[in-house]
């Protein structure tokens, strides 16, 4: 992908886990080495599954689910936030979902992920507040990547992914602190939000499921 860029010769790569604190520690140093403090670090790995708590082997996947969507966003910032500090600049983002606004059913581990992702985005920004260093919480509906191509239901408001790229940047680039997209997908988040847990039970028991994982 980064040979596809304009100018190649200034794209530096490294490969790694998200999973792996000390090898981001490590990227994330080289990258300093060479570029000095980042202006901007998208913390953007997930993964999703289908999972049911009746079934013991789903619990794998709950651990996987929240380690990545959570704790690897935890890997990928800790290690900028002291030079960020330091320089009194920079934006953190946080890749979230509009999935971690309910749980849905079908997909607790992604949507306790996507709501822990949302809390403790909003505890980092107020932590940073006034050090110079911006934190943006993006929570994306439905975009068209590989992991939604496998969701068997309508997606409303689904989205391609360079549009979403580009709302991403803008966003960032007004330093919104918590920015949802699309904007029909904004007003229906606000609203399943305020549903009231009786009515909201109602509607979503039947509610079309990602299927479970059983490899």
């Amino acid at each position: 992908m980064a040979a596809t860029l304009p100018d190649p010769a200034r794209v530096a790569t490294w490969a790694g886990d998200v999973g792996d604190a000390a090898a981001l520690a490590a990227a994330i140093a080289a990258f300093r080495d060479r570029f000095g403090v980042p202006d901007v670090v998208v913390a953007n790995a997930g993964v999703s599954r289908g999972t049911l708590t009746e079934f013991a082997e789903d619990a794998a996947a709950f651990r996987a689910i929240l380690e990545t969507n959570v704790l690897g966003m935890v890997h990928t910032f800790q290690p900028c936030i002291a030079p960020m500090r330091e320089a009194r600049r920079g934006v953190l983002v946080g890749i979230a979902s509009v999935a971690g606004f309910r749980g849905l059913p079908g997909a607790g581990a992604y949507s306790a992920s996507k709501a822990a992702a949302i809390s403790y985005l909003e505890s980092l920004r107020v932590e940073l507040a006034g050090t110079g260093v911006a934190v943006v919480t993006i929570c994306p509906g439905y975009v068209a990547t590989p992991m939604t191509a496998g969701n068997p239901y309508r997606m409303p408001f689904l989205i391609d992914a360079d549009a979403g790229a580009r709302l991403i940047e803008r966003a960032i680039l007004r330093r919104r602190r918590f920015y949802v997209f699309p904007w029909p997908m904004a007003v229906v988040g606000a609203l399943l939000r305020r549903l009231p847990r009786p009515l909201y039970d109602r509607l979503f028991r039947n509610a079309p499921r990602k299927p479970r994982h059983r490899g």
